[in-house]
């Protein structure tokens, strides 16, 4: 009779664990991000290096290049974080809902109270992009861009106050002075050159906005 050896137990198939590379990752998308807008913001976009960038966030500019394409998309990638705004909830998200409320004027506030929040984040990089574009096609194109989708969701709020019968202006006109109100240019008037609070600036929209568009009580 033969001796057979003994089998040894099968080990279990060692998963691999990819949440630590996740994470890693994350944190140099958030670093490269926070690096181009310090860079950005305080020399200005022609003046910044990609590679720079990367070294401000410990990483290789080939792996800027390979993540965002170079400056534009950095920067592109920049203002889409900012009109997000704070939180998991997109800003364009919790101002759409904002419209459940009974009253427009509250709606308004609402808008008002976002404004405080990604105002700040994103006037800044449209203001770089609007400088950058008299030099940069791309950083034109990027703005064009940009302003067209803030015009597009202009539109789209006065259509919600049209649609309350207590717009007194006809939609174009109440879509062109939110746009006026949400442009970067406004915020430097008041902000930056006039040093107004952030507080007192919203104020201001909300109350053009509310007695400009909307019927008297």
């Amino acid at each position: 009779m033969s001796m057979s050896r003994p089998r040894r137990p099968v080990k279990g198939v060692r998963r691999y664990d990819a949440s630590r590379r996740q994470e890693r990752a994350r944190e140099a998308y958030a670093a490269t991000l926070d690096a181009a807008r310090e860079l950005f913001l305080a020399q200005g976009y022609a003046a910044t290096s990609v590679e720079s960038i990367g070294d401000a966030a410990g990483v290789s500019a080939a792996t800027v290049y390979k993540s965002y394409g170079g400056k534009g998309g950095l920067l592109r990638e920049l203002c889409h974080r900012a009109l997000a705004g704070r939180g998991p909830i997109p800003a364009e998200q919790r101002s759409n809902a904002l419209r459940a409320a009974p009253d427009p004027r509250q709606v308004i506030e609402g808008w008002g109270k976002l404004t405080t929040e990604v105002a700040p984040r994103i006037a800044p990089l449209l203001l770089l992009l609007r400088d950058a574009a008299r030099a940069d096609p791309e950083a034109g194109a990027l703005y064009d861009e940009l302003d067209a989708e803030r015009l597009a969701r202009m539109a789209d709020n006065a259509r919600y106050l049209a649609s309350t019968g207590q717009l007194r202006v006809v939609a174009a006109e109440a879509r062109d002075l939110m746009w006026l109100c949400t442009s970067p240019e406004l915020y430097d008037l008041f902000i930056n050159r006039r040093r107004w609070s952030v507080a007192k600036y919203s104020r201001f929209i909300v109350d053009t906005v509310t007695h400009t568009l909307l019927r008297p009580d």
